[in-house]
């Protein structure tokens, strides 16, 4: 997700309806490499890095099912995209909520039934798809009940994950969940690409309900060890108002936001169109959709390494700026071209753009508030940044159909140049 000096990250009280203290905004300061496997020498960390980076594959898996089964089934890019739609539909209706609550129950637990609750919805999946029930319908309306449940985890796992690392590791651990997520992004889609012909639909869904085996011990585990957290007396509103006044009284966090909100917007159009530039532009099958997804988390990957360097000698909105250009030079170029000997390159570079333009935003997002109310603060984070996901896909969706594929990506490509620019031309007041 700098070090220490970069943040003012001040104790409070338990949260209460009065405006807790603002973290002051980042003053220039020479900046302290952090290594990247620092956090892992936290046993705690250590365990969930790894038994998430088994449940991402697992969600890859499944995300790379879903997409390419709908795209089979129909012929429309705008219900192609419907998936990434329903994924985010429900992060964006109950994002504030969730974060309310993570900052109230005890997070171990909450996260033990909230991924146990996933791992039912995709085992539901494949049970549906077993029975011949493959259609559209029931493959969105499952993968919005699993956003649900990715809605009400994100707050929790972020404010958790951040609270066990030392605050200057916590950008070498947002660096480093990006690294597990993507780590699994090459294997999942791959796999997935050539299970999909083999085995079907059914096996890659019951394949990510296993996936959540290792989460569900590790939480498990840490809830029978961890005391109970104090009671929070405050009411659901109350909480709300004070988080809701916390994030948007701060002048750097509401910058913060504007730039989710567009940066999400615009990358969407990747993940939402990939399924059908495949199809109706490279005429290739499910395998080649699973090799370009596993590209762009190879990109990433890559990155993870040389992003501790980088950031040792270069501020966060010129790190943000140079890879939205780089990601909307990908976008541009897809829409230009049919080589895959082109198009695999492209896409790994712009792996690597966006595993420093997300590690970038969520480890600013993080540090930007105190433990007590981080959750609430994260929560307003995922409202945004999923509002910009709901939005692109759909509006992507629709110039895909009206205009075709590589209009929309070209055009999608162009939104990302522009918030490279605004990001790098911003107010420097208030820097990320």
């Amino acid at each position: 997700m700098d070090s220490a000096s970069t943040y003012t990250v001040q104790t409070m009280p338990p949260p209460s309806t009065s405006l807790p203290q603002i973290p002051a905004s980042p003053a220039p300061a020479a900046r302290r490499k952090v290594a990247l496997t620092r956090p892992l020498r936290h046993a705690r960390y250590r365990n969930l890095w790894l038994a998430n980076m088994v449940s991402n594959m697992g969600t890859w898996i499944q995300t790379f099912a879903s997409a390419w089964l709908v795209a089979s089934l129909s012929g429309s890019a705008s219900v192609t995209s419907l998936v990434q739609t329903a994924t985010y539909v429900p992060i964006f209706l109950f994002a504030l909520l969730s974060g309310v609550v993570a900052d109230a129950v005890h997070r171990p637990a909450f996260l033990f039934y909230c991924n146990l609750y996933m791992a039912l919805c995709a085992a539901t999946m494949a049970i549906l798809v077993t029975t011949g029930m493959v259609a559209s319908t029931p493959v969105l309306v499952l993968t919005f009940c699993i956003g649900i449940g990715t809605a009400f985890v994100w707050p929790a796992w972020q404010a958790a994950m951040s609270g066990l690392v030392d605050p200057e590791e916590v950008e070498a651990a947002a660096t480093l969940n990006n690294l597990s997520y993507n780590l699994s992004a090459i294997a999942g889609p791959a796999l997935g690409g050539v299970l999909f012909g083999w085995i079907g639909p059914s096996a890659l869904f019951l394949a990510n309900a296993l996936s959540f085996a290792g989460l569900l011990f590790v939480y498990w585990s840490w809830w029978r060890e961890r005391a109970p957290q104090a009671i929070v007396r405050e009411g659901f509103g109350a909480r709300l108002r004070c988080g809701l006044r916390t994030a948007l009284g701060c002048p750097r966090y509401r910058r913060i936001l504007r730039n989710v909100c567009s940066v999400f917007f615009s990358t969407i159009a990747f993940a939402s169109l990939l399924p059908v530039f495949v199809r109706d532009v490279l005429y290739l099958r499910s395998s080649t959709f699973g090799t370009l997804m596993s590209c762009l988390g190879g990109g990433a990957v890559i990155a993870a390494f040389f992003l501790p360097q980088v950031r040792a000698r270069v501020d966060k909105s010129a790190v943000l700026a140079g890879a939205l250009v780089v990601y909307g030079m990908m976008l541009v170029a897809m829409s230009l071209t049919t080589s895959l000997a082109l198009l695999a390159p492209l896409i790994v570079c712009g792996g690597m753009a966006w595993s420093a333009t997300v590690s970038t935003l969520n480890a600013a997002a993080q540090l930007s508030f105190p433990p007590e109310v981080r959750a609430r603060t994260l929560s307003i984070y995922l409202f945004v940044m999923s509002g910009g996901y709901v939005a692109g896909s759909l509006v992507w969706g629709q110039v895909a159909d009206m205009w075709g594929v590589r209009t929309a990506l070209g055009a999608a490509g162009a939104c990302v140049l522009a918030n490279a620019l605004a990001v790098a031309t911003g107010n420097r007041r208030t820097p990320l």
